[in-house]
C-alpha cells in the first residue's frame, strides 16, 4: 500500500471489544493514516470489566503503546444492560487466548478522557469513531458542550437505514442505548452512519481469511481465531456464511472515505417506539437539506476495504511481548502434548 500523503486523521476509538472492535483498534493502530489519539471502552457486548480487559489484551498482542486506555460507562444513560453473549461469547472475546495486560488503565473516566483529548487540540482536527454503544459520547457533549463543534466528525458504526439486527429495524450499538444515540445525532455536529447496510458488506470470506494467515505474524493469526470463533456464532445466529465484521468498516471511512459512499440524510433515532425503539430512522423522501449533519453509508469496496486491514496487520508486524498463545498450541500443552522428538 501506498505511504500516506496527507496528515494522519487524529481519531479516539471509543469500543467494546468485541471481535470485529478488536480488528478495528487493530486497523487504527497499524495504519499509517491514523494517528490513535485514545482508546476508550463503555459497556456493550459485554459488561464493561470484560470489554475493558479485552482491549488491554488487544493492545499487548498489537504492540500498542504511548497511547491512553480508559474505561467508561458501565450501564446505558436510562435502560438495562443488554449484552451479546451469542455473538461475541462470555468473555465479550472468546476463542482466542487472551494474555494479561501489559499496562494500566488511565486514571480518568472515559468521558473525561474524551473532553480533554478534544480540548487539547486544535477544533476540526479530532474525529470520534464509536464502535459500540454511544453511551461514553452522549455523556462527554452533555458534560462538555464546546466539543460539539471543535470535534471534526463523529463516525459511528451503528444503525441503519434498510435493516436491523438486533430487532427487525434496530441495530444493537443504537438499541441498547437509544437515548444516547437520540443525543449523539442531534448534538449539532457531523456525524457519519456507518450501518449494517454497508458493514453487511464487509464479509470476512474463506478468501480474506487466507490473506489474513499469509501475513504471517502473532497478531494476524489472532485476528484468524478471532474471525473463527465469530464466523461460527454468526452462522448460528444470523445465518451468515462469512462473518460481516462491521467496526473496522468505521476506522476505514476515516482513513480513505472513497471506499465507502455514503450519502446525506436526516437521520433520527426512535426512543419510544413499542416495535421500533432503536430504529434509525432516515428520512430519504427528498434531497437533503442544506443544512444536513447526518449521513449513511450505504456502499463498500470490500476489496479496498480489506486491503487496508491486511496492510495494517503486515504493519504491525511481530510484537516484542505479545504474551499470546495460539489456540491451538494451548490446547497440546493441556491435552499434554509435547512436540519434543523421540529419542
Amino acid at each position: 500500500m501506498p505511504e500516506a500523503t496527507q496528515p494522519a486523521a487524529k481519531i479516539i476509538l471509543d469500543c467494546d471489544p468485541g471481535h470485529d472492535d478488536a480488528v478495528a483498534l487493530l486497523l487504527a493502530h497499524g495504519s499509517p493514516a491514523i494517528d490513535l489519539l485514545a482508546v476508550t471502552t463503555v459497556v456493550g457486548n459485554q459488561t464493561l470489566p470484560k470489554v475493558t480487559r479485552n482491549a488491554l489484551a488487544v493492545a499487548r498482542i498489537a504492540g500498542i503503546t504511548g497511547v491512553p486506555f480508559a474505561a467508561g460507562a458501565a450501564r446505558p444513560l436510562l435502560r438495562q444492560i443488554e449484552v451479546a453473549p451469542d455473538i461475541h461469547g462470555e468473555s465479550g472475546l472468546d476463542g482466542p487466548m487472551l494474555p494479561e495486560p501489559s499496562f494500566e488503565l488511565d486514571e480518568r473516566h472515559a468521558v473525561d478522557l474524551i473532553i480533554d483529548t478534544v480540548m487539547a487540540h486544535e477544533p476540526g482536527t479530532v474525529t470520534l469513531v464509536p464502535t459500540g454503544g454511544l453511551t461514553n459520547i452522549a455523556l462527554a457533549a452533555r458534560k462538555e458542550p464546546r466539543i460539539v463543534e471543535r470535534v471534526k466528525q463523529v463516525v459511528l458504526m451503528g444503525g441503519g437505514v434498510h435493516v436491523g439486527n438486533w430487532s427487525p429495524v434496530a441495530e444493537f450499538n443504537i438499541v441498547i442505548d437509544p437515548e444516547a444515540a437520540a443525543i449523539v445525532f442531534e448534538a449539532g455536529w457531523d456525524v457519519v452512519m456507518v450501518g449494517l447496510d454497508l458493514t453487511h458488506q464487509a464479509l470476512a470470506t474463506p478468501e480474506v481469511a487466507a490473506r489474513i494467515a499469509g501475513v504471517g505474524t502473532a497478531p494476524a493469526a489472532f485476528v484468524g481465531e478471532l474471525l473463527d470463533f465469530f464466523g461460527q456464532t454468526y452462522k448460528d445466529a444470523q445465518g451468515f456464511d462469512a462473518p460481516p465484521v462491521h467496526d473496522p468498516c468505521a476506522v476505514a471511512y476515516v482513513i480513505d472515505p472513497t471506499i465507502v459512499r455514503a450519502v446525506k440524510v436526516p437521520i433520527r433515532v426512535e426512543t419510544q417506539g413499542a416495535l421500533t425503539l432503536g430504529m434509525t430512522v432516515a428520512d430519504f423522501r427528498a434531497p437533503a437539506p442544506e443544512d444536513c449533519r447526518t449521513s449513511a453509508a450505504m456502499e463498500l469496496d470490500h476489496g479496498r476495504f480489506w486491503d487496508l486491514v491486511v496492510d495494517a496487520l503486515e504493519r504491525i508486524g511481530e510484537t516484542a511481548d505479545t504474551g499470546w498463545t495460539p489456540r491451538a498450541a494451548a490446547d497440546a500443552v493441556e491435552a499434554g502434548i509435547t512436540t519434543t522428538p523421540e529419542h
